[in-house]
């Protein structure tokens, strides 16, 4: 019976914390979530907006809008997560200091360290979903959409032509149709261990079926040895080896298309052919996963709000320079990126220096307010 009541009085204890996180997650998590549909909604907008008329011209119609609305949504959701953690914070913080909430909470010992700690697993959630957002939905979604749009395409061979090397060859395609069963203008050079030319191939087209695999067509090819080159005998069809699907031809023609961090480290051993450098496939793991934490500086950030001083009100710019820091730290972080994207610096440079920045100028600017 005493165990019974000592448990039963613990319980009562924490009771009121656990209360008060809940109270703060959900308030935090449905801010963020209308920001988010708000954002999302003014993107898709606009990219409709674009769209629109290619889709009406290849005639597909209202379902085909929808469809591009829908497959276009997980990597729109991802890359606005971001903003929408900083402004649902602003948001929220700011009701909750404006209506005296904050007051109250300050004055029953809450700190702003309390604070933060209470709202750090909401955003940790968050910042999870967007890793999974980035690392599995987005990357099949937009690669079902560019293969329907790809296999809508009344005119592929006017498409995007791209390189990519497979262990020692160097392969350029000139184009690729029907949802990436047919490849127009394939060109592959292969080399030896040194890095030295040994031979070109050349097809008109290359095409897929699934009984037969890949294969090249109308083909002229030449090897080269002793640098003398010797050019063979063109032959109208013959069997490509290539383990590549339909479908990863469509990744490769798209333009940086979000793709798995397991992919990234396949490409980044040499187990599957590529056309990224290592430079940005290394900054692009590491950017991932530095995800949630890149949410808890947003969060950091955006904490100074709890000090409008009550005579000001809804006067006070402190949201405004918290938005622009916030802006300012998703901006940086986007310029450290596009330089490890170009090798220009290492790829722990181009993700760490900006979360170390912010995080100590968002401390600076809490400790400064303390001691006001």
């Amino acid at each position: 019976m005493t165990n019974a009541f000592i448990n039963r009085l613990h319980a009562q204890a924490h009771r009121p914390r656990h209360v008060l996180i809940s109270y703060l997650s959900v308030s935090l998590f449905g801010r963020i979530m209308i920001c988010c549909a708000v954002l999302v909604s003014l993107l898709e907008v606009l990219a409709l907006l674009e769209q629109t008329t290619p889709i009406l011209q290849r005639h597909l119609g209202a379902r085909g809008l929808m469809l591009y609305v829908g497959l276009r949504l997980p990597f729109l959701l991802s890359n606005t997560l971001p903003f929408a953690v900083l402004i649902g914070a602003l948001v929220m913080l700011t009701q909750m200091t404006l209506s005296s909430e904050t007051a109250t909470l300050r004055a029953a010992g809450l700190s702003t360290l309390g604070f933060y700690l209470r709202l750090a697993p909401i955003t940790l959630m968050l910042g999870f979903m967007g890793v999974i957002l980035d690392d599995q939905i987005a990357p099949r979604s937009e690669l079902a959409l560019a293969t329907w749009w790809n296999r809508t395409d009344p005119t592929p061979e006017n498409g995007h032509a791209f390189w990519f090397r497979d262990t020692g060859r160097i392969i350029h395609v000139g184009y690729v149709a029907n949802g990436g069963t047919r490849l127009g203008a394939v060109d592959i050079y292969t080399r030896d261990a040194q890095g030295s030319l040994t031979g070109t191939l050349h097809a008109a087209y290359a095409e897929h079926t699934s009984a037969a695999g890949w294969s090249l067509h109308d083909v002229s090819s030449l090897s080269v040895q002793s640098l003398v080159a010797q050019e063979h005998a063109p032959q109208a069809s013959i069997p490509w080896a290539m383990t590549l699907s339909p479908t990863e031809f469509i990744r490769l023609a798209a333009d940086r298309p979000p793709i798995s961090a397991r992919l990234m480290l396949a490409r980044l051993l040499g187990r599957v052919p590529s056309n990224d450098t290592p430079a940005y496939l290394k900054a692009g793991l590491l950017e991932r996963l530095m995800r949630p934490v890149s949410l808890l500086v947003l969060l950091l950030i955006a904490m100074p709000v709890l000090y409008i001083p009550p005579r000001t009100g809804s006067r006070s710019w402190l949201p405004v320079w918290c938005l622009g820091s916030g802006l300012l730290f998703i901006v940086i972080q986007g310029l450290f990126r596009a330089m490890g994207n170009a090798g220009l610096i290492p790829p722990f440079m181009a993700v760490l220096p900006g979360l170390i920045i912010f995080t100590l100028g968002a401390l600076s600017a809490l400790l400064r307010n303390e001691t006001l």
